[in-house]
């Protein structure tokens, strides 16, 4: 095991010809050697995704496609529970819902989702540390198949209410599942396969969305007599999961660092790395769990007292925000509309619709592996700064469509379409879930999780909710300027106060957040699958004091 030194002690130290002398070195850190993805890390992956994370997508996207049919169930529903009673003659207008009471209904169905997700995703981090990470994500899986029989049940019992309450339970699960899926992506893989590991969160997420919208389609599931079983087939991944997860480990860190059971961690990192050679992994927690013994007990509130931790949940928050207020999801809702005043039929539409959600998954696929090699903090400010241009064009050529009839700018609109979709799955749809996990230490970590998946929820919950709004108020045309506006914000923050963690160690990244009053140099190895260079970072005061 290779141990390499950063800055600040009284000795010396020589590496590689190199002498760090009086007050440089600051401390040892662990480097461990890159691992290579492994057989049992694949099946792992697969395990947690297929009912967690696709559950997630599939739920989001389930009843887009087959919504006017749903609604008519509801309106048929209530009919048939107001009936004509016994001598009342001929129909009554009363007997139907109003379309004011079918939008509310509808909107609420649609609504209470990401309502259920904030929930979950608040209670995430106390299931995760009752049950482990692997423990949440089985248990889970209980609420689940009883959302899915509500869901599945309610035409047959002709009642609304089990279809909005089965919405309600599924949001839970998707906020519990959302994060617990990244939890346990980040903890089982080696820092090497960290991003590439955590990407597989996403690509699941749009798969997920992928498949419903294929399945909700009216020559498939999406009809009439059809489409509760299109909401009934979650039990399908649920059943994937079952089989699959409880022959895997628990997450290792969780296994040593909360249990503090260290033959099993031992067991779980073997299984998953496939080798018996995992003694440097096992140092590098063991140092972890030195430093978490001596460190005062963590308390919720400490996310917001500590300074040291202050920081890090604002750069999770942030990410978050910039996840949902990129305005992705009105991309997606409005994109039908572009492709139709294209000159595309509605069906022909409806398909170029699920095309972009093709082009999601296939992109989000490649960042996986680009992930570990280009660095997370890179893939944002590109994915970000992509986002920007792309919803900028979108915003000027919806405006002169509109305003001006110039009928060749609706091909540029689904250009920025297609491009908003690549400039996402690039990075901003995957990193802000599994970053989070990184860049806290195992104390805190699962309450920073829960805090920054109940807020990526509350912005998606906005979003559903002021889109329409704006796309009322503002005019459709120009609703998208608030989304140029943010992601312009998003971008100055990215570029200013987030780290890069690629190829770091948890030792590594949280001397990143280290008080500026201590007016040291830092020295950060910076190492990843091709380097072992060093790279100085001094602090920006040091040069004035000397």
């Amino acid at each position: 095991m290779e141990r390499r030194p950063l800055l600040g002690a009284n000795e010396e130290y020589q590496v590689e010809d190199e002498t760090l002398t009086e007050k440089e070195i600051d401390a040892i850190v662990t480097v461990t050697p890159e691992r290579h993805f492994t057989k049992n890390l694949a099946i792992a992956i697969a395990a947690c995704v297929s009912g967690s994370s696709f559950m997630l997508g599939y739920n989001t996207g389930v009843v887009n496609t087959p919504a006017t049919i749903i609604k008519d169930f509801y309106n048929a529903s209530y009919h048939r529970r107001q009936g004509n009673t016994s001598g009342s003659q001929g129909n009554n207008s009363s007997e139907y819902l109003s379309t004011t009471s079918i939008s509310i209904l509808w909107a609420t169905t649609v609504s209470i989702f990401a309502l259920g997700g904030m929930i979950g995703g608040l209670s995430a981090g106390y299931w995760c540390n009752r049950y482990g990470r692997k423990g949440a994500l089985l248990r889970n899986n209980l609420l689940h198949v009883v959302s899915a029989a509500l869901m599945f049940s309610s035409r047959f019992a002709y009642s609304y209410e089990m279809m909005i309450a089965g919405r309600l339970l599924v949001g839970v699960c998707a906020g519990i599942n959302s994060g617990a899926a990244p939890l346990y992506l980040s903890e089982i893989a080696p820092t090497s396969l960290r991003g590439f590991a955590g990407v597989f969160n996403q690509l699941a997420i749009t798969s997920g969305v992928l498949v419903s919208q294929i399945l909700g389609l009216d020559f498939v599931l999406g009809t009439k007599e059809l489409w509760p079983y299109d909401l009934g087939a979650t039990v399908i991944p649920i059943a994937i999961m079952l089989c699959l997860l409880p022959c895997c480990p628990e997450s290792p860190r969780f296994l040593m660092l909360v249990t503090m059971d260290e033959d099993e961690a031992e067991k779980a990192l073997i299984w998953l790395r496939d080798t018996d050679d995992v003694g440097e992994e096992l140092e590098e927690m063991r140092s972890e769990a030195e430093k978490q013994k001596r460190m005062q007990k963590f308390a919720f509130m400490d996310l917001f007292r500590d300074k040291l931790l202050r920081e890090p949940l604002t750069i999770s928050v942030v990410l978050q925000l910039t996840q949902q207020f990129s305005g992705i999801n009105a991309v997606i809702y409005y994109s039908t509309e572009i492709f139709r005043s294209a000159g595309l039929s509605a069906h022909n539409a409806e398909y170029a619709t699920i095309a972009t959600g093709g082009v999601n998954v296939v992109m989000t696929l490649v960042s996986a592996f680009i992930m570990d090699k280009a660095g997370r903090r890179f893939l944002l400010l590109i994915g970000v700064g992509g986002l920007f241009i792309f919803s900028a064009v979108l915003a000027v050529s919806l405006i002169l469509i509109k305003n001006f009839s110039i009928a060749w700018l609706s091909y540029l609109a689904i250009v920025a379409v297609i491009g908003y979709i690549i400039a996402f799955a690039s990075g901003p749809g995957s990193i802000p879930w599994f970053m989070v996990a990184e860049i806290f230490s195992q104390g805190p970590r699962s309450a920073a999780v829960s805090v920054s998946t109940m807020v990526n929820w509350f912005s998606n919950f906005t979003v559903g909710l002021v889109f329409p709004l704006l796309n009322e108020l503002l005019i459709h045309q120009y609703s998208f300027l608030p989304f140029v506006v943010l992601l312009f914000v998003f971008l100055i923050f990215i570029y200013r106060r987030v780290p890069e963690t690629k190829g770091k160690t948890i030792e590594q990244i949280l001397l990143l957040f280290k008080r500026p009053e201590t007016m040291v140099y830092e020295r950060i190895i910076q190492q990843d699958s091709n380097s072992q260079s060093y790279t100085r970072l001094e602090n920006r005061d040091s040069s004035e004091d000397s």
